[in-house]
C-alpha cells in the first residue's frame, strides 16, 4: 500500500526528502529540531495534518537511535537518573492536555516562545546559569511541570527541558541520550493518539514510513559532526537552534 505516495509529484517527494534530511541531520547533531524543521518545512507545501503525520515514525526512529545509540545500560541509567523528571513531566503533560480549550493558545505559543529566545540569547551572550546547592529536585520538579504544563497545552516540550540540561552542563554524549529518552516517550505516545485521532491512516502512513529513511540517513551524517564538537561549540550550537525553535513559536503564536 502506498497511499499518498501514490499520486505524490515527483518535486513534493524531493522536497520532502530535502526537509527531512535536513532535519535528521540537526537531529543528530544537537539532539532535537526534526519535529519543528519538518513542521516548518514539509507544512509550506503540504497541509499541517500531512505534515504532523509525516513526523510521527521518523521521529519515533531517531528518538531510538538517539536513546540507545551507547546501549541499553546507559539508556536506562539516563532513564534512572531522571525518573522524577520523567514522571512528573508526563504527569503533567496528561494533566494540562484537559485544560486546552480553557486557554487561548497562541498566547501560550508566545510566552513559551518569548520565554525560551530570552533565556537561549542571555546565554550566548555570556550569562551560565547554575542550579544552586540544594535545590536540585525543587529545580528539577519546577521545570518539568513548566515543560509539562506547555507540552499537553501546546505539544512542545523539548526547548524547557534542554534548557535545563544546559543548566546542569552535561557532557554532550548525555545530554544527547537523555533528550532521546524523553522524547522517545513522548513519540510513541504520539503514535497511539494519531492512531486513534485519524492523522495517521492507510493514506498518510506510507509517508510518514517513507520519510524515516531520508531521516536516519540526515541523523547518521549529524551524528558524525557531533563526533568532533567540543563540549562549548555544542552548547552554542544548542543555544542557536533553540532561539530558532523560540522564533518559530512565536510566529506560530502571532499568525495563529
Amino acid at each position: 500500500m502506498t497511499g499518498m505516495l501514490h499520486d505524490m509529484t515527483a518535486l513534493v517527494l524531493l522536497a520532502s526528502l530535502a526537509v527531512v534530511l535536513t532535519g535528521g541531520f540537526v537531529k543528530g547533531a544537537v539532539g532535537f529540531a526534526l519535529p519543528m524543521i519538518m513542521i516548518s518545512g514539509v507544512g509550506s507545501f503540504m497541509s499541517a495534518e500531512v505534515a504532523v503525520a509525516a513526523l510521527i515514525l521518523p521521529t519515533v526512529a531517531t528518538n531510538a537511535v538517539q536513546s540507545f545509540r551507547g546501549g541499553l545500560r546507559d539508556a536506562w541509567d539516563s532513564l534512572r537518573r531522571f525518573w522524577l523528571f520523567n514522571l512528573v513531566l508526563f504527569a503533567m503533560i496528561l494533566g494540562s492536555a484537559q485544560l486546552v480549550t480553557r486557554m487561548p493558545e497562541r498566547l501560550l505559543f508566545i510566552l513559551l516562545g518569548g520565554s525560551i529566545v530570552l533565556f537561549s540569547v542571555l546565554q550566548l551572550r555570556g550569562w551560565s546559569p547554575r542550579i544552586r546547592a540544594g535545590f536540585g529536585r525543587v529545580t528539577e520538579i519546577g521545570v518539568a511541570l513548566v515543560a509539562g504544563f506547555f507540552g499537553g497545552m501546546t505539544g512542545v516540550w523539548g526547548p524547557p527541558t534542554i534548557l535545563y540540561l544546559n543548566a546542569l552542563d552535561l557532557p554532550k554524549a548525555e545530554h544527547v541520550r537523555v533528550q532521546g529518552v524523553v522524547y522517545l516517550t513522548g513519540s510513541v505516545l504520539l503514535v497511539a493518539a494519531h492512531l486513534n485521532s485519524g492523522v495517521l491512516n492507510a493514506q498518510t502512513l506510507p509517508y510518514s514510513a517513507a520519510m524515516t529513511v531520508p531521516a536516519l540517513i540526515g541523523q547518521i551524517i549529524g551524528l558524525r559532526v557531533h563526533a568532533r564538537m567540543d563540549q562549548v561549540l555544542f552548547r552554542r550550537l544548542t543555544l542557536v537552534v533553540l532561539v530558532i525553535a523560540g522564533a518559530n513559536l512565536l510566529r506560530r503564536g502571532w499568525i495563529a
